[in-house]
């Protein structure tokens, strides 16, 4: 099984790349089925398709799923919505107002990447394409599991727990619900879809992520951002789609101009992402809409090649042992020292770039040894232990 992921800033043609990676690896005969984690859903726009929350044919071998929050909530969590719903209405919030609020931001992303799972264990596809949300709430959802496993060891069994004891005591006092038994349990389920899915994902075997972006200047900082997030995590990237690409030869000053421009930052990303693969798609003359205009995209972009195959591997972490020192070494592209904050807690190594924190579960030979020193060196984070 290959699941493949494409994330980029919004309207750099994500969802036009992913719907065509899923239209070839069909036509090459593999089991594929693609699915839209963006809650404003274009895939079926790009297939020229109506799509539903289940999984529709589109043609042989092709599946297409936009997937809805709200039966989702429905069919896995209706506990956690039926929580919330009387929560907000013990608040005064009208009844309709209440069914609208309970459904979270981010969880029909949520719901999305929980179905790779549900695809994965049932083992009816050989490739799983993923049309991302934008880079910003993917990201979040990706760094989503590392909290959800944090909390499902160090909170929950205590919460739960202490719930279980006060709940006679402080429900007659508090005036509002609290949560119930089944509440937790629901929770719990959550949060294991949650850490499957991230075991699939961060799986270097079968997933791999691909930035999608145009030369421009934000969009192209964006994906080193993203770049350097994911390698954080721990999720592959295997592959930079560089879409829209104006043609060598332009008679127009001012497309002459763009491309002058496209042709700056182009050199930019090859030696920023080097050594992952560059894969050019250039702007066409037509929209990019239906199966003809899709396959016409698949073709400038893989050429010959099977979009399921990996176009890069490496690893993201590594140990090793210089001298009397083991060293971990994680891949942190287009960071300096000064962006990294790092913290140890028992056996835990916490790195902080940004706006994001990881949580990395040291191995034996370093958890029982002093941290010692930290550098950044050709894009590497280099933590030294020692006794």
């Amino acid at each position: 099984m290959r699941v493949i992921l494409f994330t980029g800033k919004g309207g750099v043609g994500k969802t036009s790349v992913a719907a065509a990676t899923a239209l070839r690896c069909a036509r090459l005969g593999q089991r594929t089925i693609v699915l839209s984690t963006d809650p404003a859903h274009s895939l079926g726009d790009s297939l020229d398709r109506e799509l539903g929350p289940q999984a529709t044919p589109v043609e042989p071998n092709l599946w297409a799923h936009e997937v809805s929050a709200l039966q989702e909530l429905e069919r896995h969590w209706q506990r956690l919505h039926d929580y919330a719903v009387s929560l907000f209405a013990t608040q005064g919030l009208d009844d309709v107002v209440a069914e609208e609020v309970a459904t979270p931001p981010g969880m029909e992303e949520i719901a999305s990447l929980v179905w790779i799972k549900h695809y994965a264990e049932r083992g009816e596809h050989d490739v799983i394409v993923v049309d991302c949300a934008p880079t910003g709430e993917t990201l979040q959802l990706l760094a989503f599991p590392d909290v959800a496993r944090w909390w499902l060891d160090k909170v929950y069994p205590w919460e739960r727990r202490a719930m279980r004891v006060a709940r006679p005591v402080l429900q007659p006092l508090v005036g509002v619900p609290l949560p119930s038994d089944e509440v937790y349990a629901s929770l719990k389920d959550l949060l294991l879809d949650l850490e499957g899915m991230k075991r699939i994902l961060t799986d270097a075997r079968t997933s791999s992520v691909r930035l999608v972006l145009n030369l421009e200047k934000m969009v192209v900082k964006e994906a080193k951002r993203a770049f350097t997030y994911l390698n954080l995590f721990g999720y592959q990237t295997d592959a930079v789609v560089v879409n829209r690409r104006l043609p060598e030869v332009l008679r127009d000053d001012l497309f002459r101009k763009w491309r002058a421009i496209h042709q700056r930052y182009q050199d930019e990303v090859e030696q920023s992402f080097s050594p992952l693969p560059i894969l050019p798609v250039p702007l066409f003359d037509e929209e990019v809409v239906g199966e003809r205009m899709l396959l016409r995209m698949a073709e400038a972009l893989y050429g010959d090649r099977n979009p399921a195959e990996h176009f890069f591997r490496g690893t993201s972490q590594r140990v090793e042992r210089t001298g009397s020192e083991y060293v971990l070494a994680l891949k942190l592209p287009f960071v300096e020292r000064g962006q990294v904050a790092l913290a140890r807690h028992d056996g835990d190594l916490f790195v902080t770039v940004g706006d994001y924190r990881r949580e990395i579960a040291l191995p034996r030979v370093l958890a029982g040894r002093q941290t010692v020193g930290a550098s950044v060196e050709a894009g590497e984070l280099r933590v030294r232990f020692a006794r």
